[in-house]
Order: structure tokens, then C-alpha cells, then sequence
């Protein structure tokens, strides 16, 4: 059941942390958060100590929305959610398009506006080593064998650094053992080789950069796009500025507002947002 209250709460830092213990909840604002600003977990909400005034109800809102929405849905936790049942609709494909436009709107590292820059200036180095290549290989293809590089890297130890982009060769011989620290930054210097094949090296030096950075992307979009946080960033984003979110989410905004009366959201119900 859910409590009722004469009056609605106000987004305010003190009332809302007052409203949240009403309801048994264990909030603490002088925590790490697990390095984030805020978390909720099993009754329980934390606010980062580093958190600035003007994010404290923002976050407090974000994540007593993920306390509501674990009301909802249990199994948030391992699941994430399902927009479905958190909407109370099958329509889904529209309501999470627009939900990424809040979350983008919410939180500007959803966008991974570095990550995605810093992709580019890693996709030109490997253009460039491409062409270097082939200047002296024309028929050079990235997809296949580059033949007359594997021929001769097969005896030199420049070959670790394929995998690698600094490593340390430990040479056992019969009196003493020598160690060398190879870098792809040195391959002129430490190794006989043309500049197609050093630049070889950069290359898949580059390429595998773009993987990281491709997976690092990958994982952010699978954490934003959770339909847990597409909700609690709803909440946050109507509290930010309502006017704004009910124009780039309009059908999101209607759902909400039509399940927020007939008290779908619960306790939500009674913070004046």
C-alpha cells in the first residue's frame, strides 16, 4: 500500500531525505557512492560526499526512482529492467528512442563525445600507416596476409611487438641472461626493418586501440540504454526541466504521467516533480 500524504514533497534536499526514511529507506550523503554520485542498493541510498549541491536531488531522485522501479520489476538488478513493464505498454520502439534523447539530455557522458573523438583520431593513424604501407606494398589489404611482413618478422623480435605495444624480452643464455624492453615508439632504432613494416606495426598497434575504444563504447551504451536507468533518468530529466523533456519525449511523458496518477509508480507519486 502506499503512503498517502496530505501534502505533496517537495524537491527538496531535506524533505526528500526525510520522505525516503519515512518509507524505511537508509539514505547516507557522506559516503564514496562506490565511486559514482549516488547508488541505491537493497534499501538503502547513498549520495556521494563529492557530489555538487546542484546534483544532490537530482541523484536522489534518480535513485529512489530505481527504488520504485525495484518495487516494480525485483529483479532490476540482474535483469534491468523491462521497459514494458515499467511503461505498462508493448510500444517500446518509439518510448526508447526518446528515452536516449533524456538520457543524452540528463547526462552528457551517455553521448561519448570523447570516446567516440578519440576513435576518430585513431581510425586517421590507421589510414595513414595504410597508406604508408602501400606505398611500397600498392596491393596491400588489411583483411588479408600481408605476406612479405609475416616472412620476415618470424625471427626478429619485433614480431611481440604485434600483440604488444611494450614488451620485455628475456634472452636465457648458456652464462647470463640479457633482458630488452622493446617499445613501438623505438622500432627504427631497435630493429632493421623498411618503414612499410614498422608501419605495420602501428597499425595493428592502432587497431587494436580501436577495439578497446569500440568496447568501452559498447559497454556505456549497454548501461545507459538499461531500461532502469532510461527510468531513473526520466525522473531526474522531468525535475531538471520538465518543459524540455516533454518535447523531445512526448509519448514517454504522457505514459509516465498517466501510470503516475493511478499510483503505478507508488510512493513517486508524492514528490512534487
Amino acid at each position: 500500500m502506499n503512503t498517502i500524504v496530505a501534502k505533496k514533497i517537495k524537491p527538496e534536499k531535506k524533505e526528500l531525505i526525510r520522505y525516503f526514511k519515512s518509507l524505511g529507506l537508509v539514505v547516507h550523503t557522506s559516503t564514496k557512492a562506490r565511486g559514482h554520485q549516488g547508488f541505491f542498493l537493497k534499501g538503502r541510498i547513498d549520495i556521494s560526499k563529492d557530489t555538487k549541491d546542484s546534483r544532490v536531488v537530482p541523484t536522489l531522485l534518480h535513485e529512489f526512482a530505481h527504488y520504485i522501479h525495484s518495487k516494480i520489476e525485483p529483479n532490476i538488478g540482474l535483469t534491468g529492467g523491462s521497459l514494458s513493464v515499467i511503461f505498462q505498454t508493448d510500444n517500446i520502439d518509439v518510448l526508447r528512442d526518446e528515452l536516449i534523447k533524456v538520457t543524452n539530455f540528463v547526462d552528457k557522458n551517455s553521448l561519448c563525445v570523447r570516446l567516440y573523438e578519440h576513435k576518430d583520431r585513431v581510425k586517421q593513424k590507421i589510414n595513414e600507416y595504410d597508406k604508408i604501407i602501400k606505398n611500397y606494398y600498392p596491393k596491400f589489404q588489411r583483411s588479408k596476409k600481408f605476406k612479405e611482413f609475416d616472412k620476415f618478422i618470424k625471427k626478429s623480435n619485433a614480431r611481440y611487438l604485434l600483440k604488444y605495444d611494450r614488451v620485455k624480452v628475456i634472452d636465457r643464455g648458456f652464462f647470463k641472461r640479457s633482458i630488452k624492453i622493446y617499445t613501438i615508439d623505438n622500432i627504427e632504432k631497435d630493429f632493421d626493418m623498411s618503414p612499410a613494416f614498422a608501419a605495420y606495426i602501428r597499425l595493428k598497434s592502432y587497431t587494436r586501440k580501436q577495439a578497446r575504444i569500440s568496447a568501452r563504447i559498447n559497454k556505456y551504451k549497454k548501461y545507459y540504454e538499461k531500461p532502469s536507468e532510461l527510468f531513473a533518468r526520466l525522473v531526474e530529466g522531468i525535475y531538471l526541466d520538465r518543459e524540455w523533456v516533454e518535447a523531445i519525449a512526448p509519448n514517454v511523458v504522457k505514459q509516465f504521467y498517466i501510470l503516475l496518477k493511478e499510483g503505478y509508480y507508488k510512493e513517486l507519486e508524492n514528490i512534487d516533480i
